[in-house]
């Protein structure tokens, strides 16, 4: 038998991190400057041995990081860019239970030169003596965290209220990363040098930065001419030369050209104002812009297009009658010639012609048309009515543009009696096709018909582009040659006829498998890589290592080996796995044993550990069962366990235990014995006695066999009670009533989101934590007024009678929590008491309703069950959003409370005395 166990994970960070900030629990953010190294690795355990893959969301879409680190325990990425922030998560998984998953969040920190922009607004005044000018500088900069800016004119801070003719404000739209300094009504003093400084207030040991900005009374946006035609219309191979003049702006504004949104062609010559287009060419073709810009006012643009003249694409179809459904070219019907072409200009496109070489002229029974509103722009059709024997023959269709200097195409076209429709059909051997990864592969479809179409092809199996990057791939011989496979292209493929150079007809279709693309030169993978084996002595064992891939793989070698002793060696040719097999276990059979299965590009190994220690007990945790006291000063605790696989090595003769205070160094040890054989799931006892008031204990739990000690088990048992702050994900196994509305939610003031409900719930958790954790109820919507959300303590056991007296009392207990009720629509706090004798009757216990003020109080009932029973906590939600209810430090202790607080009508009719007293006092002091 193999121990097997779930996955485990941890995320542990190396490299350039300014701030790693822990968030409690739920995840944790690391801080990183852009340019430095980020690396993070994966921990993981778990047997068999996990598979890791990183995963990374930005927002709500999820995305692969494109990086061939991705199932890698460790995640590298040099240079972080601003953009490469995010949650990234590390799941584990190996088949056991769910995956395992933890996820850190990276800040990408960053703080770009800022950038002043200067615009007016000239308004005139009723009485047109004067114009008021009013100037505004916008100081910008990317950054991350947000940025914080100050203005100086000269050397002097400017401050809002410092000059009644500087307003300085953040536009509500761009939310606070824009400093607006507006100067209204210009003034001669206004005439000056303006610095704006953005500050990241040196968070990752970012400087600031700083920009200068001169404003005179010649300040002035910039103004340009392009000395061009628009458009441009040349043809290949021409020079083209483009110049653009700066006629005004101030200061003097930089310029630039830009095509489209692409960059620049290669060959473009830069030089001032002049752009010069060597040998221009169809690629080179587009919308040039001429952009000045001197960050006042909006930049100046102006563009012109440039057309380079072209035909290219030329292709045909043939349509067969469309009044019949046959296929086939027959005498006596209509048949339809097209042909399209693309042109640049398009309206300088020229169709002609021919048939068997002589021009051919519209006529009733020859139809040429070209300005067909059904077909596609760029074609002409030539419509053959009646087809006639001697209408058999070669037609030619020509194109040209208006004013030469371009060469024509021409497409040439046969109809005969031999003109026959398309069909597909895929050779035996070319489906499916096994291939291996770095090879070239040709898949085929057989293409008949006169004329032959064109053949696309596409993926069939899933919506992927081809290798070449595009949707469908052209074929003129319907091969598609892939080189360099890849395990990603394995698949299915479709090829089909295309419309073009060929019939019009429905396309037809075939399908190709490309499967199995091998690994180039893989050493073996196998299975299991490590598995622990717990066995006692005396019995039979079978040790198993399977190949799931290796290539090549006709012929593997394998070696078994105990330590670094030989045991047996052997090949595997058809099958996929080795064994070795152990007849009667001695002393000398425990330690690792190692299979090791070569070819030639390396070996994969399986280890397996064969040991007689026996498995950890483990300690039972289903209901908490409350402590008890029999003396005034000391405690007992009842320790109860399970033993995990009990069976599956020698007997357990003994349990050491072990029991120290917490804090303390000493151990003290003693066996308690086993006379039977112990069962799976049996569930054992031992009291401990004696243990000191309040002390919290360490207790260890060891099994011996004849083999040695086993694996051991530690737990902590304190006097506190049951106490539970919230703090662990498991919430101390509290549970959510499903039968309600809504849920209790989890959470801690450093995650949670106040923005919508800002003046409601807690700032901290009850210790003033922002990181510590409480449960509360979320209010907002979907909500309605009324809505409960319920929160199920774990059962408890009842402490059994004293058994010192003869008090037959059933026992007290104090049930105490803190509670936060803030906000104007506070609804109602209930705490009932739910037996297991009484099912489906909760007593009520205590309640409270209305805004109690922004601070923790705590509350402590007494209790008197008389069986198991669990506490409920229940939230109804009041009027509106601002009645968020939050409870932490829940705790049950046998006994009577302690000073309890005053229920609440007593502690309102106390406050109203106190208040009464101080009125008192104060008159008899005046």
């Amino acid at each position: 038998t193999e121990q097997q166990s779930p996955p485990n994970v941890r995320i542990i960070h190396s490299g350039h991190a300014c701030n790693i900030e822990e968030e409690r629990y739920t995840e944790r953010v690391y801080t990183i400057r852009e340019g430095e190294t980020l690396k993070l690795t994966c921990l993981v355990s778990g047997h068999p041995r996990p598979q890791i893959r990183w995963t990374k969301t930005a927002g709500s879409a999820t995305d692969r990081i494109q990086d061939s680190s991705v199932f890698n325990e460790t995640l590298r990425i040099t240079r972080i860019q601003r953009h490469q922030g995010g949650r990234y998560y590390c799941k584990a998984e190996n088949g056991l239970g769910t995956p395992a998953i933890k996820s850190i969040r990276v800040d990408v920190y960053y703080l770009d030169d800022p950038v002043v922009t200067v615009h007016q607004s000239i308004g005139e005044a009723k009485e047109q003596f004067y114009y008021e000018r009013t100037v505004f500088l916008r100081c910008a900069a990317n950054s991350n965290p947000p940025v914080r800016y100050s203005w100086r004119r000269g050397r002097e801070f400017l401050s809002q209220g410092s000059d009644k003719g500087v307003e300085i404000y953040e536009p509500f739209f761009t939310q606070g990363e824009t400093k607006i300094l507006k100067l209204k009504n210009l003034r001669p003093q206004d005439y000056a040098n303006y610095t704006c400084t953005a500050s990241v207030r040196n968070v990752c040991g970012i400087p600031d930065k700083s920009v200068l900005f001169r404003l005179t009374n010649k300040t002035a946006s910039p103004t340009i001419k392009l000395l061009v035609e628009d458009p441009i219309v040349a043809n290949p191979g021409q020079t083209v030369i483009l110049v653009c003049i700066v006629s005004g702006g101030e200061p003097t504004p930089t310029l630039m050209w830009v095509r489209n949104t692409e960059e620049l062609p290669k060959k473009s010559i830069l030089k001032s104002e002049t752009l010069t287009i060597p040998a221009i060419s169809m690629e080179d073709a587009g919308v040039y812009s001429c952009v000045a810009s001197n960050n006042v006012g909006n930049p100046a643009k102006k563009s012109t297009n440039i057309v380079v003249r072209a035909l290219k694409k030329g292709r045909f179809w043939i349509t067969p009658d469309p009044y019949h459904n046959d296929d086939n070219i027959q005498i006596g019907r209509e048949v339809k010639i097209s042909c399209q072409v693309e042109a640049t200009p398009p309206e300088e496109l020229m169709f002609s012609w021919l048939k068997n070489g002589r021009p051919l002229r519209s006529s009733e029974r020859m139809v040429i048309t070209q300005t067909d509103p059904d077909v596609a722009p760029g074609a002409t059709n030539l419509d053959i009515i009646d087809l006639k024997f001697t209408d058999f023959g070669t037609y030619t269709c020509v194109a040209s543009l208006k004013n030469g200097g371009i060469p024509e195409i021409s497409i040439d076209v046969n109809i005969s009696s031999t003109t026959v429709p398309p069909n597909l059909t895929v050779p035996r051997e070319k489906s499916p096709l096994v291939t291996q990864e770095g090879d070239t592969v040709d898949l085929q479809c057989l293409v008949s018909g006169k004329p032959k179409p064109i053949i696309l092809w596409s993926r069939a199996d899933k919506e992927a582009p081809m290798p070449d990057g595009n949707m469908q791939t052209e074929s003129y011989d319907g091969v598609l040659r892939i080189v360099n496979v890849s395990r990603e292209m394995a698949g299915t493929y479709r090829c089909q006829t295309s419309q073009y150079n060929g019939f019009n007809v429905k396309p037809r279709e075939a399908i190709v498998e490309l499967i199995n693309v091998r690994p180039f030169s893989d050493p073996p993978t196998v299975e299991p890589v490590y598995t622990e084996i717990r066995q006692g002595l005396g019995r039979p064992f079978s040790l198993s290592c399977r190949v799931l891939r290796a290539h090549p793989s006709k012929v593997l070698d394998y070696e078994w080996k105990l330590g670094t002793r030989l045991l047996t060696v052997g090949q595997l040719d058809t099958r996929d796995e080795t064994e070795y097999h152990v007849r009667a276990l001695n002393r000398e059979g425990y330690g690792a044993y190692t299979c090791d299965i070569k070819n030639e590009a390396g070996a994969g190994r399986c280890t397996f550990l064969v040991t007689g220690k026996a498995y950890a007990p483990e300690f039972y945790y289903d209901t908490y069962s409350v402590l008890w006291q029999n003396k005034p000063r000391v405690y007992g605790f009842k320790l109860q366990w399970t033993q995990m696989n009990p069976n599956a090595v020698d007997r357990i003769m003994a349990y050491r235990l072990g029991i120290k205070q917490t804090g303390h160094q000493r151990w003290w040890e003693q066996e308690i014995p086993t006379e039977d054989n112990i069962q799976k799931g049996e569930l054992l006892t031992y009291n401990l006695t004696e243990l000191i008031k309040p002390e919290a204990y360490q207790v260890r739990l060891t099994p011996i066999t004849r083999f040695g000690e086993g694996d051991s088990t530690e737990r902590i048992i304190r006097y506190s009670k049951f106490h539970c702050a919230f703090e662990e994900d498991t919430i101390c196994m509290f549970t959510q009533d499903k039968t309600e509305e809504f849920d209790w939610t989890r959470h801690s003031a450093a995650t949670r989101d106040t923005k919508y409900t800002p003046n409601t719930g807690p700032s901290s958790d009850r210790t003033g934590s922002k990181q510590g954790f409480y449960m509360y109820i979320e209010t907002s919507r979907p909500r309605l007024e009324g809505d409960k959300a319920r929160l199920l303590t774990p059962s408890f056991n009842v402490a059994p009678k004293n058994p010192y007296g003869n008090v037959a009392t059933n026992p007290t207990y104090c049930f105490s929590f803190f509670y936060h009720m803030y906000g104007k629509h506070i609804g109602t706090l209930n705490v009932y008491l739910r037996q297991k004798s009484q099912t489906g009757q909760d007593t009520s216990v205590w309640t409270l309703s209305g805004n109690q003020g922004d601070r923790w109080r705590q509350a402590r009932v007494n209790i008197n069950p008389t069986s198991s029973f669990q506490m409920v906590l229940e939230g109804i939600r009041g009027s509106g959003i601002e009645g968020d209810i939050a409870v932490d430090d829940v705790a049950i202790e046998e006994g009577e409370c302690r000073d309890p607080p005053p229920s609440s009508s007593e502690y309102i009719g106390q406050e109203f005395l106190k208040q009464l007293f101080n009125q008192w006092l104060l008159s008899l002091l005046q």
